[in-house]
């Protein structure tokens, strides 16, 4: 996959001072994170905000999922937007979230298949992304893999596996719900697919390295994040960024 790279770059106009760049790691996830300067995504929004007039600068990389955890946990990359905490253990998560995602199911619209519980899914084949944390599933995941088709995530996850849907390949597939939506309504999808019950939410983070080498400068940029995020709550900035993704 060819390598997208966005840099958004927050203006600090102190004399003499360097702005210090934190590199981050993400994907394609529209609306949470979009391939569109004019509306980059409501998690992107709201972390411009929250470095917007410090000393650092935004520099952010998007890969396909898997290769963005790695390089963030190896530290390569200082942050990775946005997971949950259960996607990448090992990294280092601030005191509040960025957001959240809802995993459905997905199904032909002509199906009557609804999930229910974990029992709703035996004998189906059901299309994943590779790294997904599905907090309630992940025990039953573990226990059945073959009924698992597993994909890695990158911009088209969800017309692939809207394609295998109609193809009869997979029953259904899982997913983030904001984005699903978005994407069939994007390739006009949305009147054969049909969302079939969900499993719990999950808070989504930038979440930061655990490198020893950049320990001293993460910390810093962890308590200026936290320290920004508790001041944008009060004010209802992030409720209106929700409002305009239509979240």
């Amino acid at each position: 996959m060819k390598l997208i790279k966005i840099i958004f770059v927050v203006m600090f106009h102190i004399q003499m001072v360097q702005a210090e760049t934190i590199k981050v790691a993400a994907i394609d996830w529209c609306p949470q994170i979009c391939v569109d300067e004019t509306r980059p995504g409501y998690t992107v929004e709201l972390i411009k905000k929250i470095f917007q007039d410090s000393e650092y600068t935004l520099e952010i990389d998007l890969f396909p999922w898997s290769r963005a955890i790695k390089y963030v946990s190896e530290g390569k990359y200082d942050a990775l937007l946005a997971p949950a905490k259960k996607e990448a253990p090992l990294l280092i998560f601030p005191n509040f979230p960025v957001g959240h995602q809802r995993m459905c199911f997905f199904i032909d619209a002509n199906s009557a298949w609804r999930y229910e519980n974990k029992q709703s899914l035996q004998g189906l084949k059901i299309g994943i992304a590779n790294d997904a944390s599905i907090e309630e599933l992940n025990s039953y995941i573990k226990e059945h893999p073959e009924q698992f088709n597993y994909q890695p995530y990158h911009e088209r996850f969800v017309a692939q596996n809207v394609g295998k849907l109609l193809k009869k390949r997979i029953d259904t597939f899982i997913f983030t719900k904001n984005t699903t939506l978005y994407e069939l309504r994007e390739e006009n999808l949305h009147h054969k697919i049909k969302s079939a019950g969900c499993v719990s939410e999950a808070e989504i983070f930038l979440a930061f390295t655990p490198a020893d080498k950049k320990k001293q400068q993460i910390n810093k940029m962890i308590n200026y994040f936290n320290k920004r995020m508790a001041i944008l709550i009060n004010t209802g900035e992030i409720n209106k960024l929700h409002q305009k993704y239509d979240i």
